[in-house]
Parts: C-alpha cells; sequence; structure tokens
C-alpha cells in the first residue's frame, strides 16, 4: 500500500498599508483556529520577513495534498466569515498561495527561523535533495523540507481567491529552518549561490498552531 506525502498549503503575501492591526487580529484570533478545525490539517507556522519579500509567510501541514481540495475545506473556503471576507478583498496583497506535496523532510526538530527559497519554474528535484542534505550538515539547522507543488489542474477559483483577486503560485521550495539569524544568512547565501533564479527570504517564527496543543507563540527576537 502506497501511503500518501504530507500536504502543504505556503502562502506569502503582504498586506495593505496602515491595516496591520486589522489583519493581525483576524489571523490571530479566527483564521488559525478556523484552518486547523478542517479534518486533515495537523499544523500552522506563521513567520514575518526578516529580510525579503513579501513580509508574511506561513504554511499549513496536513495528512496529504488531498486534504486541500476536500470537501469539508472547500467548503470553508466558499464560505468565509464576515472577517475574512473583508481581509480577502481590502487587506491580503501581492498573494503567492500553493497547494504542495511535502516530497522529502529531513531532520526532527524545529527552528526559530526559516529560509524560504520560491521557485517560479519546477527545479531539478535531485540538486534540490543534494542542497537540502547538505544544509542539515550545519550545525545550526533545526531541519528542512522540499515542497513541490500539486497539479496543476486547479479547482474553480474558491469564493476566498476571488475575493483576492486571483493568486500566484510557486513551483517548489526548499524550507529550512535555523536556530538563529546567523545560521538563516549562512543558509540563504549558500541557497541563492546555488540557486541563483530562486526568491530567497528569511523569516522569523510568530506562532505554531498544532491540532492537538492549539497555539503555542514565541517571544520576539
Amino acid at each position: 500500500m502506497t501511503v500518501a506525502s504530507p500536504g502543504i498549503l505556503a502562502i506569502f503575501n503582504n498586506v495593505a498599508p496602515g491595516r496591520e492591526a486589522e489583519f493581525e487580529e483576524w489571523f490571530q484570533h479566527e483564521h488559525l483556529q478556523e484552518r486547523l478545525g478542517v479534518p486533515g490539517f495537523l499544523l500552522g507556522r506563521r513567520y514575518e520577513a526578516v529580510r525579503g519579500e513579501p513580509r508574511y509567510f506561513n504554511f499549513y501541514l496536513t495528512r496529504s495534498a488531498d486534504v486541500l481540495k476536500s470537501a469539508d475545506y472547500r467548503t470553508r473556503l466558499n464560505n468565509p466569515t464576515p472577517m475574512t471576507r473583508m481581509v480577502m478583498t481590502e487587506i491580503f496583497k501581492d498573494m503567492i498561495r500553493t497547494v504542495c506535496h511535502q516530497s522529502l523532510r529531513l531532520g526532527r526538530m524545529r527552528g526559530a527561523l526559516a529560509v524560504a527559497a520560491r521557485f517560479a519554474e519546477r527545479p531539478d528535484e535531485n540538486a534540490l535533495k543534494a542542497a537540502l542534505e547538505n544544509s542539515l550538515q550545519d550545525k545550526g539547522v533545526a531541519c528542512g523540507e522540499i515542497w513541490s507543488a500539486a497539479s496543476s489542474n486547479q479547482l474553480p477559483f474558491s469564493e476566498e481567491e476571488r475575493l483576492r483577486g486571483g493568486d500566484r503560485r510557486i513551483e517548489a521550495c526548499v524550507m529550512v529552518e535555523t536556530l538563529r539569524l546567523q545560521d538563516a544568512d549562512r543558509i540563504a547565501a549558500a541557497l541563492g549561490t546555488q540557486f541563483p533564479s530562486a526568491t530567497i527570504g528569511v523569516y522569523r517564527l510568530l506562532c505554531e498552531i498544532n491540532r492537538s496543543l492549539g497555539p503555542i507563540f514565541t517571544a520576539a527576537l
């Protein structure tokens, strides 16, 4: 029996100037809990940029990519709350949203920072794997993952995406979590040298929500 690889919903976005407080209120006190209430959602992590763009990055881990096209999730997307409707219409900017397969994960720990190397075109999977394995030799690295975009046979626009005016997508992402900022900068530089076409950002963790534990907040660095 073949076991499906975990799914990842990868999201990068900016926020309309002056609307940060509303965005935070919605994200922290409605959105995260709502998404983790969907069957098959396991974990959500939020980040803010230290270097690079867009300003915000978050991802959700699901049992498989199929969860992200399930009837339960589609129902949620097509029936946004009043606050979600306002945020999608007025506050979300420069949205990059992609359903991915977690094709490889190395390391058992989690880090305080994340280096995200995004690819607009599908890269050589073997080169990504070699780069990730090399990164895990660094003592400042906690873990790393490769995310590959799921089939481009997209479902029709959800109501949430319609409100945003459509989203961009990526083809792949290498995400490396590190212990400290200097570790993240070192990994970002190495990935940038190896993959000059990648868009690379360094992000600090804001919070994590786990289906079993609930939200876990971290102090600012």
